[in-house]
């Protein structure tokens, strides 16, 4: 029996790693899949905690790692799985984050219209299968929640999926918060399969718990930080400023594959329409740009002539950031009153362009859903629990409840 060469790879969270060589070591090495180096996990994160620059391309290979003791403890338990469908599994999770943009979420919508990055990796997921003559099929199926083996694309999407295990572990790494360290490798001993469902033995209730909180946690602290939001708001302004400008006809500086989006506005189904650059698709530009071009532009307008881009990028460049006002009622309207008549006088700006310096919005989060694939317990007895019924410290209705915050932002000097 020929074994399979294996590539292995050092990584800071769990050590040495293998990637096996053939089309998923070929993805890996492709140009397209290597931006994702380009591309922070945590956006502007690093602005707050300052090691918080790991990157998509780190966590996806931490995932598919995550993928691939899955796979090997469900098989050590008598379940079924074929090496096509591990296959499968581990390619559909190495592209589950493929489609990210710059800066990731914080700019999702604002460089395309109304795409995801769910719908971007399944359209790059089809062009590496296209160029892979089809041997991605089965993982698209997966990816898609297209195949009868449902736990493959519970370990790829769902409560408690690899991608949640790793970016829970990596980010709390590399962010030093360690409220985000959660049992990773006794959370994968203890998966099952039931009825094609993926189950957790019930040893291993209390790391579920854990894991549960863990991820609240860090919701508050990392990804919901109130100064992460001012730096994400920050940036969306200044986007928006820039593609505004553009769409008047002003210049605005950027690289080219960024520039074409400042310039046009695209919509889901023009993702493989060519283009007047170097006729490439839509589609193909999009991979082009990652946090540099963003970056790099944003200085540059530091200088720009409109006074509203200028100062928005010197905010962002420099770390003059907002004030942010966060509570758990909405914020009265005299207050936001009161911060335009101060605005306007200040800055001598239009009402139509107060939204640059006066921002509000909402935040919301919750740990667990049961409306999503429930995390489910096997019992001694054989019987199935839901994990918010299983835990004898966990209240469902903490669990469950969606906690949402308002915020409002406005310049320090007002």
């Amino acid at each position: 029996m020929q074994v399979e060469k294996k590539k292995i790879l050092n990584d800071p969270v769990y050590g040495f790693i293998n990637i096996p060589k053939g089309v998923s070591f070929q993805i890996i090495e492709h140009e397209v899949f290597q931006r994702l180096r380009r591309i922070k996990q945590l956006g502007l994160t690093f602005y707050v905690y300052p090691g918080a620059i790991h990157s998509r391309f780190q966590h996806t290979l931490g995932a598919t790692h995550l993928m691939s003791e899955a796979l090997n403890t469900l098989r050590s338990k008598g379940v079924d799985i074929s090496d096509k469908e591990y296959l499968a599994a581990t390619q559909a999770i190495l592209l589950h984050d493929i489609g990210h943009g710059p800066f990731s979420h914080s700019l999702e919508h604002s460089i395309v219209n109304g795409i995801s990055h769910e719908d971007i990796s399944l359209e790059l997921m089809n062009f590496f299968n296209n160029k892979f003559d089809g041997q991605l099929d089965l993982a698209i199926q997966v990816f898609k929640n297209q195949y009868s083996k449902h736990f493959l694309h519970q370990l790829v999407s769902s409560q408690l999926d690899v991608d949640r295990l790793d970016y829970l572990l990596r980010d709390s790494f590399f962010t030093g918060v360690s409220e985000g360290i959660v049992g990773s490798d006794r959370i994968i001993k203890m998966l099952n399969v039931s009825d094609s469902q993926l189950i957790v033995d019930v040893k291993g209730v209390y790391s579920i718990e854990k894991f549960l909180i863990a991820r609240r946690l860090m919701y508050w602290q990392v990804y919901l930080h109130k100064t992460v939001i001012v730096a994400e708001q920050l940036l969306l302004k200044t986007l928006q400023r820039a593609k505004e400008l553009a769409q008047k006809g002003d210049y605005i500086f950027a690289t080219p594959a960024f520039k074409f989006f400042l310039y046009n506005k695209i919509a889901k189904d023009e993702l493989h329409q060519k283009t007047e650059l170097n006729h490439r698709s839509v589609l193909e530009l999009f991979t082009l740009i990652d946090d540099n071009d963003i970056m790099a532009s944003i200085k540059v307008w530091c200088d720009h002539s409109d006074p509203i881009l200028s100062k928005l990028s010197q905010n962002l460049i420099n770390r003059d950031f907002y004030h942010i006002e966060l509570q758990n009622f909405k914020i009265k309207e005299s207050k936001v009153s009161q911060l335009k008549d101060k605005l306007l006088s200040k800055y001598n700006i239009q009402e139509q362009d107060l939204h640059y310096f006066l921002i509000s919005g909402t935040i919301s989060n919750n740990a667990y859903s049961q409306f999503d694939d429930r995390i489910n317990i096997l019992q001694k007895d054989g019987q199935l629990t839901d994990i918010a019924e299983a835990s004898d410290i966990l209240d469902l209705s903490a669990l469950s409840k969606t906690v949402q915050k308002h915020f409002l932002l406005y310049p320090k000097n007002i």
